[in-house]
This record gives C-alpha cells, structure tokens and sequence, in this order.
C-alpha cells in the first residue's frame, strides 16, 4: 500500500508557493503606485504584468490590482477618458468581490480625476460621501481621516470653507490619537487644514500647518510632498509680503519639480513665481514666468478639454434625436390609438356589450404602453439635463483658459506704459487701442460665465443700508467722459436727503451700470438720459430714460433673452454683445425685483426698475 504522505507534502509546498506568489504581487502593486508621472511606462508594465500573473494563479484581487494600476497608467498619462473607464471597471468588480478597500480606492481615483483635470468638483464630493460611508461600514479609521481630508479640499473648490473645516477637525478628531499612539502620519490633513484657512486670508494659522509639515517631510526623501510643502510656503509668504522667504521657496520648489521630472509640478512652481513677482511690481519677470506657465499649463490641458469638448456635443446630439424618436413613437402610438376607438365604436352598434368590453380592455394596455413611453422619455429629459450641465461645465473651463491670454496682454501692456517718454504719440494711441481690445474681450468673457454659469445666482448677496442717490451719483461720475464724447447730457431726479434702501452694494451698482451704458449707446449725440428716483407705497422705482433710436414693439418680449439680438444699433458703432440685458434682468430678480421696458422708434427707450424697500 502507498503512502500519501508524499502527495501531501506536495499539496503543502503548491499551496505555499501560491500565497507566496499572491503576496509577491500585492508588493508589485504597492510598489507601482509609488511611481510619479516620470515613470509612467514601468506602471503599464507592472498593469500587464500582474493581469496575467493573477490569470495563472486564479487569483481574483490581483485583477483588480491591474485594473486599477491601468487606470493610474492613463491618468499619468493624461488620457481621462481611458483612466476613468478603468477606474469604473475597477469600482464594479471590487463590489462584485465585495472588496470595500479596493473600492474606496477607485472611488478616490475617481473623484480626483473629477476635481483636478474634468473640474467637476460637486461630482467629486458626491464620491468622496460615498467613501466616508463605506469606510465607516468597514470601521477603518485611517481611510476614514483620508475621506474626510478629501472633503475638506473638495469644499474648498466650492468655496465653502466652513464646510472645509469641518470636515477637517472630524478628521482631526479621530487621527489625533492615532498620531499619538502608532506615530500616524496626519501631514496631508494638516496641508488641507493650512489651505483652507489660506483661502479664509487667516495666512498665520496657514502658515503653522505649512511650516509643521515642511519640517515632518525634511530628511524623509518623499520629495513629492516636501514640493507641496515649499509651494505652499511660497505662496502664505508672498501673501504676508515677506518676498524673500517666498522666493526662496518658490525656487526650491522649481528645483524639486525638475528633479520629479514633472511638467505639471514646474507650472505650479512658474505660477506662484509669476505671483510673487507680481506683487513685488517686476511686471517684466512676472510676465515672463506667466509665459512659461501658459505655455506648459496648455500643453497638458488644452487637448484633452477640445476632446471632451467635441465628444460631449457629439453625445448630447445623439441624446436629442433619440429623445425626437421617442416623441416621434408617442405620437404615431396615439393617432393609432384614436383610429382603433373609432374602429370599435363602428362596430358597438351592432355588438354593444361584447366591443364595450374589448375598447376598455384595448384603452387600458394602450394607456400603459403610453405611461412606459412617457416615463422613457422623462428619464431620457432628465439625461439631457445632465448633459448640458457638463456642457455649461466645460463651457466655463474653455472661458477661463481664453481669459489667460488676455491677462498676458493686459500686464505687458501695463509694462510698456512703465516708460511712455520712450513712445511716440502713434505708438501709445496703438496701446491705447490694444488696452480697449483687451477690455472688451475680458467682459466678453466674463459675460458668457455669468449667462451660461448662471454666476449672478451664485453670488452671495451682502445686504447693507444703501444711499440709492448717493450710488447713481457715483455711477454717473463713471461715464460722465463717456456722455461728454457723445456730447450727451445726465440728469438725477431725486430727492435731496435721498432714499435708503437695504440691497446688495455690487448686484445694485451693476444693473445701473449696464442700463446706462445701454442708454449712451444707443442715443445720438446731443440729447439727454435722465434718472428719476421716487418711493411709491413699499418699494423704490428708478426709470432711466433716453432719446435715443428706440426699439420695435415686436422685439420687446425677446429683449431680455439671452443673446437676443434687435434691429437698433450703436448709434457710434460701439460694442454690443446682446449679454447685458439678460444679466440685468437676472440681477434684478436676485434683488426681489421686476423690471419693464417702454419704447417707441425715434422717441426713445424707459427701463423702470421696482425694489421693495
């Protein structure tokens, strides 16, 4: 008789050598995520790699290890599309594992590429919600402090500081005794706590988490945070005005970027020395670090925003005829549906009982097959919505990327008027030209934010008690040159003590802004544009009223559209974008107001504002 000792000694030794394997490659994947961008190819080997080391030893983890890793291979590579399909892949099978751990990771994968390249930051924090509750169902705490860290930055981005902080001191509240007890390392909670009190101006309680964490990192060889530390440096003292501290960092900074070997790193560190010289008033080096920031900045932006860009439109196209078709459906299913009635009612006069019967059963699956369509194209409406958030989104990056170049413009402008003895009388006219291109330009940007953004509703009203004489007479000394190029007279009708009104200072001071430049654009020279003020029951009315060209009666209800374009032009052919309208009636509305128009060809044009007291 065999023994089986032999066969078990094998069995022992296979299953052995296995979990060594397994473990072998848990150390592989631990390994490549270490790796910065310079590395990039040695992380896509290591992907393939551990596939088909997982494939051979039937090992279901180390799929996900090489899902995840190719998705960090394209991510450092700047393809997001690709990164985030990989990241998705990863996100589904480690909930078909139910691997909780490697589930907060690709969700943390996720949100970052949301929040630093696609710039949807409220997506971001939906992701980094869902992190903090599974990382409460497993009862980890250290993943549970690297959630809230995440929030903290997350609200930072949306401006919501207190929200930030909160976060953070919950974080802070559960690793405190970790750091005491097992040495945790809290340095990337102390950054996001010294960001956020960066972004509230507190540049003394910044300052205390940067300089902690710049001395925690010195000596440790982690140059990539002790970069973020001297960034950070930088920046708080360049704020405090202390410019040689700041330049010193700053330039530390540079140099720990060149030797990461990452471009993104180096215009972070072009950026704040642009900054710093900026505030030092050397607008000459400041324009030239700006330059090589843009120049790097856009490289590794630009391309795949274009992308996205055009496939974004190309889907939400295809959304919309779908949506058409559906509708199409619904329509033909209807006027067939009417057909049948009639059909049977024909026949319920020979066979009343029995057709009564079949037009209700017939009328009742009809009416359900229309509630499915209904609700099919609720939910495709509903999509569509989704989209054009995206859109809007990315709307917003592009105006921000075309803003660059006009800073550029702007500040080199500004250094060549440094020295006007140098120039001669048609070179400065010519600055003078590109000064008013430029201006025009920036508001022309910054139109599209506030009607595509919606950014008059995002800002946070500031309520005081205003002299509402005292503003239109501050305006009216703001165009009061460009009323005297028109030889156009201004007039204030309004009682010498004046009206208080509680509203916001700057919403208040816009929407008079736009009107009366409206009202100089559009009157010929040598006529007047007055401003009456009166209190009717509970509310202040302003009427701003011109002699200018006027407006037909069938262009009215378009004028304050968005974009809305009418037959009257400049009477000089100044500028018009068919913004201003739009973003006055949206102010108003925020202010708790209504406004109208009356006008009449050749008579001119009132705008009547109402504001309840």
């Amino acid at each position: 008789m065999k023994s089986a000792l032999p066969f078990i000694a094998l069995f022992f030794f296979s299953a052995l050598r296995a979990q060594q394997d397994t473990a072998k490659l848990k150390n592989l994947y631990a390994h490549a995520l270490d790796f910065t961008e310079a590395r990039v190819d040695s992380i896509g080997y290591y992907a393939a790699y551990i596939s088909a080391e997982s494939g051979r030893l039937n090992f279901p983890t180390g799929a996900l290890y090489s899902l995840r890793l190719y998705g960090f291979y394209y991510e450092n590579k700047a393809d997001y599309k690709r990164a985030i399909d990989y990241y998705l892949q990863t996100l589904y099978e480690a909930r078909k594992q139910n691997d909780i751990e490697m589930q907060t990771g690709a969700l943390t994968d996720l949100a970052v590429i949301y929040t630093e390249n696609i710039k949807q930051p409220v997506k971001a924090k939906e992701i980094y919600l869902e992190c903090v509750a599974l990382n409460k169902k497993k009862g980890d705490a250290r993943s549970l402090i690297d959630s809230y860290t995440n929030l903290g930055a997350i609200y930072d981005r949306l401006g919501l500081y207190d929200s930030a902080l909160l976060f953070l001191h919950e974080g802070l509240r559960i690793g405190k005794p970790l750091e005491a007890n097992s040495g945790e390392d809290l340095s990337t909670l102390y950054n996001n706590l010294g960001n956020t009190f960066f972004l509230k101006k507190k540049y003394d309680e910044a300052l205390f988490y940067f300089r902690n964490n710049f001395e925690f990192h010195q000596g440790s060889g982690n140059f990539a945070d002790k970069w973020f530390d001297e960034l950070n440096l930088a920046d708080v003292y360049t704020e405090q005005g202390a410019y040689d501290s700041a330049g010193k960092y700053a330039l530390l900074s540079m140099a720990l970027a060149h030797t990461l070997e990452s471009r993104s790193k180096e215009a972070d560190s072009y950026a704040i020395l642009s900054k710093l010289y900026q505030h030092k008033g050397d607008y000459k080096r400041a324009f030239d670090y700006q330059r090589r920031w843009y120049e790097l900045d856009t490289s590794l932006v630009n391309g795949e925003t274009y992308k996205a860009i055009a496939e974004l439109e190309q889907r939400f196209e295809a959304r919309q005829r779908e949506n058409e078709k559906l509708l199409l459906q619904a329509e033909v299913s209807q006027q067939r549906l009417r057909y049948r009635i009639t059909l049977i009612l024909a026949i319920s006069l020979l066979i009343v009982a029995i057709v009564a019967a079949m037009a209700f059963v017939m009328k009742r699956n009809n009416n359900r097959t229309l509630q499915r369509t209904n609700e099919l194209i609720v939910r495709q409406n509903e999509r569509l919505s989704e989209l054009n958030y995206e859109k809007n989104s990315l709307i917003s990056i592009v105006s921000h990327d075309l803003s660059t170049p006009f800073a550029s413009i702007g500040m080199w402008s500004q250094l060549l008027r440094s020295d006007p003895e140098s120039l001669t009388a048609e070179q400065q006219k010519a600055l003078a030209r590109i000064d008013q291109a430029t201006g025009y330009g920036e508001k022309l940007i910054r139109n599209i934010l506030d009607v595509e953004k919606a950014q008059t509703n995002q800002h946070k009203v500031m309520l005081e008690n205003l002299d509402l004489k005292a503003i239109v007479s501050g305006i009216f000394d703001e165009f009061h040159s460009a009323a005297a190029r028109k030889n156009i007279s201004l007039h204030l009708d309004a009682p010498a003590p004046g009206y208080h009104i509680l509203s916001d200072r700057q919403l208040l001071g816009r929407m008079l802004e736009n009107l009366l430049s409206n009202a100089l654009k559009f009157s010929p020279s040598g006529k007047k544009v007055r401003v009456s003020i009166r209190e009717e029951k509970e509310a202040l009315v302003i009427r701003i009223r011109d002699e200018g060209i006027g407006i037909d009666s069938d262009e009215l209800p378009h004028l304050f559209s968005k974009y809305s374009r009418i037959s009257s032009r400049p009477t000089q052919g100044e500028s018009s974008t068919g913004l201003g309208l739009s973003i006055v009636k949206r102010i108003v509305e925020e202010l708790n107001g209504q406004i109208t128009c009356e006008s009449e060809p050749g008579e001119g044009t009132l705008f009547t504002i109402t504001l309840k007291k």
